[in-house]
């Protein structure tokens, strides 16, 4: 006897999956040839110049940036990804029970005492003056 519905093959399907991909990709392509072609090719300083949300621009956008703001945004990164950590720990708390809140404590003692240390060596204070540069009056 003969089943009600035959399993679909994997090109029955895929095929609309890929014939999907196959059609954005060309509207995409097409609306960037197209754009290309017909745009209008007008190059001017005002043009050019980066826009600063209605505020006028002032120094060269080339300047450096200081370390802390490299630094802070490693931290950031840093502690959102310890903070994504205690989610899968809060799902199985419970089987856990006294041993897994024991890890858990001291997991977040280590990262308070990581960002008490660079709280204190003043890697978060944007105010305090660099080396070597003026401080402005």
């Amino acid at each position: 006897m003969l089943p009600l519905h035959p399993q679909p093959t994997y090109t029955e399907l895929y095929f609309p999956v890929l014939l999907q991909a196959l059609i954005a990709m060309g509207l995409a392509i097409g609306l960037l040839t197209v754009s290309y072609l017909l745009g209008k090719k007008v190059r001017n300083k005002v043009k050019d110049t980066p826009y600063e949300s209605g505020i006028v621009p002032t120094g060269d956008a080339r300047h450096r940036f200081s370390v802390k703001f490299y630094l802070v945004g490693m931290l950031f990164i840093l502690f959102d990804i310890e903070a994504i950590f205690l989610y899968p720990w809060v799902v199985v708390y419970r089987d856990l029970k006294m041993f897994g809140f024991i890890e858990m404590a001291i997991f977040v003692i280590l990262i308070l005492s990581g960002f008490f240390y660079i709280w204190k060596k003043g890697a978060l204070d944007w105010a305090a003056p660099e080396a070597g540069r003026p401080v402005r009056k």
